[in-house]
């Protein structure tokens, strides 16, 4: 490293004594790109000061509730649509009994009735926990109306 460079980064650390920041200006009044590089420097340090410093406990403490929160409505809105689906299936076999039960009716439209059902109650509670989810976060619902 050369003793430009060596004042460079001294002006950047802020640790240049009162005879190298003489030196550094003369050389930047005759260096025109010496001096276009000391306006970058100042401008990255005002930069570096707006930064805030990260407190890593915080931050990891923040991460993982987040992502405790986010595991819990996941496995929640699982185990809420399971049951949906269980139960409005079953609801919907105890409507079909008589069709299942009968023996005039054959095997594979049984088959084709309960996959009907059971695909209308997965799709209707797929439809409804979407909807619900968008009204919740939704951000411009109140500025269009429909």
């Amino acid at each position: 490293m050369n003793r430009l460079e060596k004042l460079k980064n001294k002006y950047f650390d802020g640790t240049l004594s009162e005879e190298e920041m003489k030196q550094l200006k003369e050389l930047s009044s005759k260096n025109k790109k010496l001096k276009e590089e000391l306006k970058e420097i100042d401008k990255l340090k005002e930069v570096m000061k707006m930064l805030r410093p990260i407190n890593p406990e915080k931050e990891w403490e923040e991460y993982w509730s987040s992502l405790y929160n986010r595991l819990e409505r996941r496995i929640g809105w699982i185990v809420f649509s399971i049951g949906a689906i269980l139960t409005l299936t079953f609801l919907g076999v105890q409507f079909l009994k008589e069709v299942i039960k009968d023996p005039k009716i054959a095997l594979y439209a049984k088959v084709g009735f309960i996959s009907l059902l059971l695909g209308f109650v997965i799709l209707l509670v797929s439809v409804v926990r979407e909807r619900l989810t968008l009204i919740k976060t939704d951000r411009y619902s109140k500025e269009v109306k429909k």
